[in-house]
């Protein structure tokens, strides 16, 4: 399904009075509002080919109808999504849920909707129909190395894959680990864990990035072979320059302080991207923002310092991808709220006033670090996005124009009420 660019346009043109306003007063405080402006059309997030049907939990699935049926259909609401917010050119494939099944009429398909392949994510956390070893205890940590070599194997088809469809980079997540003591030699896991992954890495082309991705516990609640930030960076050290870490926010223990880590991996030259969502509990994949906002501000606002130290750029040099799960809500409606809590995030970051805050810090004067920070937070930016997105082409508000248009609605014409995302 596509949404006509004149029913953008129209629904732009109702309420642009309205948008001029709110845009003139905040853009009247902003002395660098073309250049963030600029920054925020230029930034893209990347949506995951996963999260565009109906999540789950252990307990059951309730599927909302219209699901995409296979890769195509994906990356028509992708291209959906794109349209209305012009922040999600690019798709993140995961394998073998997504396989490409004609690389060049997949590529031709995502340059229509302006889209590009980011990431590609290989799985060995669950076995597959015909698959001739288990995982079940473990894949690249395995005591048995015919079935390290299984997974070895998977992950290099799967960058034969992105080598066709264009993509740069690899997302190794690995569910090994152990659930009671005694069950794994911690070291022998490790250096198994460690060749496994160099004999992928070795195989990467020259202008590919592996991404190493940890998490804390699940589906092993003893041990992670790569359980945390520290874990991932040791890897990618040893593996090479083409090697980083990828922190997904919902991958911490409660309560850690995720902005200090990305700050860290900046400083060390090893933050690779990011899997946005947001929690309450653990890894709960809720959308962006909508737990702990002031959070996912922090981080930016360490990211943009520790990117700006570097000279790096904000679009390109790390990757940005969403990972959620969606099991009450509209995917699409998700990831559009998602995309837009980004890229608030985003713009309150840029407006933090950095020369302030580092005399503020350089005198220890922590109550004025404080209202800077909160400032900025506090700043209603959201005028800000809706320009970024009406002079790139999109609807100045994009759930709105969704819900308009009945987007749910059409799919569940086209495609049916009882279908299924693959993957899910």
């Amino acid at each position: 399904m596509i949404v006509n660019k004149e029913i953008i346009e129209k629904t732009n043109d109702a309420a642009l009075q309205n948008h001029k306003r709110n845009f003139e007063f905040i853009a009247a405080g902003i002395s660098n509002v073309e250049n963030i402006i600029k920054k925020l059309i230029d930034f893209q997030i990347a949506i995951p080919s996963w999260a565009l049907g109906t999540g789950g939990t252990r307990f059951g699935r309730f599927p909302g109808g219209g699901e995409p049926r296979n890769l195509e259909e994906k990356i028509e609401d992708i291209g959906l999504l794109h349209a209305l917010n012009r922040s999600s050119g690019a798709i993140s494939l995961h394998i073998p849920w997504d396989i490409p099944e004609n690389a060049t009429n997949i590529k031709a398909l995502a340059a229509q909707y302006d889209l590009k392949f980011d990431a590609m994510n290989s799985n060995t956390f669950q076995d597959q129909p015909n698959q001739k070893l288990s995982y079940k205890f473990g894949s690249m940590q395995h005591v048995d190395k015919a079935v390290r070599k299984q997974a070895i194997e998977h992950n290099i088809e799967v960058i034969k894959y992105g080598v066709e469809l264009g993509s740069k980079s690899l997302t190794v997540w690995l569910s090994d680990g152990s659930c009671f003591p005694g069950q794994l030699n911690f070291r022998k896991s490790f250096l198994n864990t460690l060749e496994s992954l160099q004999e992928v890495y070795s195989q990467l082309p020259d202008d590919w990035k592996m991404f190493v991705e940890y998490k804390a516990y699940e589906p092993n609640f003893y041990s992670t072979t790569v359980g945390d930030w520290g874990q991932s960076l040791l890897y990618t050290s040893k593996l090479g320059k083409k090697a980083y870490t990828l922190v997904d926010l919902g991958h911490h223990l409660p309560n850690a302080n995720i902005e200090q880590i990305v700050a860290l991996l900046l400083m060390e030259g090893k933050l690779g991207g990011f899997h946005f969502n947001d929690s309450k509990y653990g890894d709960d994949d809720l959308t962006v923002g909508s737990i702990k906002p002031y959070q996912l501000f922090l981080i930016f606002n360490e990211l943009l310092e520790g990117m700006d130290a570097k000279n790096m750029n904000h679009a390109n040099s790390l990757a940005w991808m969403i990972d959620a799960s969606h099991n009450v809500k509209d995917p699409l409606e998700d990831l559009l709220q998602s995309v837009e809590a980004i890229m608030i995030s985003y713009v309150q970051a840029l407006i933090v006033d950095r020369k302030k805050l580092e005399e503020a810090q350089n005198n220890n004067d922590v109550v004025t670090a404080q209202e800077i920070l909160q400032a900025a937070f506090r700043t209603d930016v959201r005028a800000l996005v809706a320009e970024a997105r009406l002079r790139a082409g999109g609807a100045l508000n994009p759930l709105a124009v969704y819900r308009k248009e009945k987007v749910r609605e059409q799919l569940i014409k086209e495609r049916g009420m009882k279908t299924m995302a693959t993957g899910l």
